[in-house]
């Protein structure tokens, strides 16, 4: 991630008082606040955040970094305890305002001269204050399938928090390959089911989740099954698996993600069925 520059650090680079000026005025450069400036292009979260006189960091951070997250409506800063003079995230710079869609994380920090983000460890460390335990699983098993973090950090993080969230790590699974997916996989396994993940059929490929054993649940979004090509790629994989004996519950992450309770309810009845042959 980018670090800001200070302005000793720009006449270091060979910066004068009037190319300084020029660069901000061409847009080159961003000032972003006192003595803070960033290169054109950064990250809008980024530039917000030091903005308002800290560090990306938690949801905000996780989400620039393309991990699952369920919830990132506010921008969340790291603020150290000796900050002062805040301001809020917009232009012009002013003093932050209680409407202002801003979670400031109160805490001592060591950082890099410079740091625009906290460490992927301290966002997931913020994060379980900002998320239920059910949506930290699906943002944990994300950091871990991107390779943000390995699982002696992951020991880290869990040494780190508070021992009521020790249930957590052993529901991490960095093999799902969607958020969606992890929340389907603690849906079913709430029900007392076995789950498998990334099950491998010879001659079809890969599926989401088998559920004790017989249930395939494939967890489609937008962003992978809007063709019409891909839906019938799709339903070739759902025939091929019928014929083996394993019927298909395919699943829209907008159900997954907003409408649990439907999804819930489905597998119940599927199991059900299932028990009543």
């Amino acid at each position: 991630m980018t670090e800001f520059l200070t302005r000793a650090e720009l006449f270091a680079d060979g910066y004068t008082r009037r190319t300084i000026r020029r660069a901000v005025r061409l847009g080159a450069l961003l000032h972003v606040r006192r003595d803070r400036y960033l290169p054109t292009g950064v990250d809008d979260r980024i530039v917000r955040a030091v903005r308002v006189g800290g560090r990306l960091t938690c949801l905000s951070l996780l989400a620039a970094l393309g991990v699952f997250v369920l919830d990132n409506a506010l921008l969340h800063v790291h603020v150290d305890p000796r900050a002062a003079r805040l301001r809020g995230p917009q232009q012009p710079p002013r003093r932050r305002a209680s409407s202002d869609p801003v979670r400031l994380h109160w805490s001592s920090h060591e950082s890099p001269a410079g740091a625009t983000v906290v460490p992927v460890i301290d966002a997931l460390r913020h994060a379980f204050r900002c998320q239920s335990p059910r949506a930290m699983v699906a943002t944990i098993d994300s950091a871990l399938n991107r390779g943000l973090i390995s699982l002696s950090e992951l020991d880290e993080l869990f040494a780190l928090l508070p021992d009521r969230f020790s249930a957590v790590r052993s529901l991490v699974d960095g093999r799902a390959e969607s958020g969606p997916e992890t929340l389907v996989r603690l849906i079913a396994r709430a029900l007392g089911c076995q789950v498998e993940l990334q099950v491998r059929f010879e001659g079809i490929g890969r599926v989401d989740l088998l559920v004790d054993g017989w249930l395939v649940v494939e967890c489609d979004s937008r962003e992978f099954h809007s063709d019409w090509a891909t839906q019938r790629k799709d339903h070739a994989r759902d025939l091929a698996l019928a014929a083996r004996g394993f019927p298909t519950f395919r699943v829209v992450a907008e159900d997954i993600l907003y409408r649990p309770e439907q999804v819930l309810g489905a597998l119940q009845g599927l199991i059900r069925s299932r028990q009543h042959v």
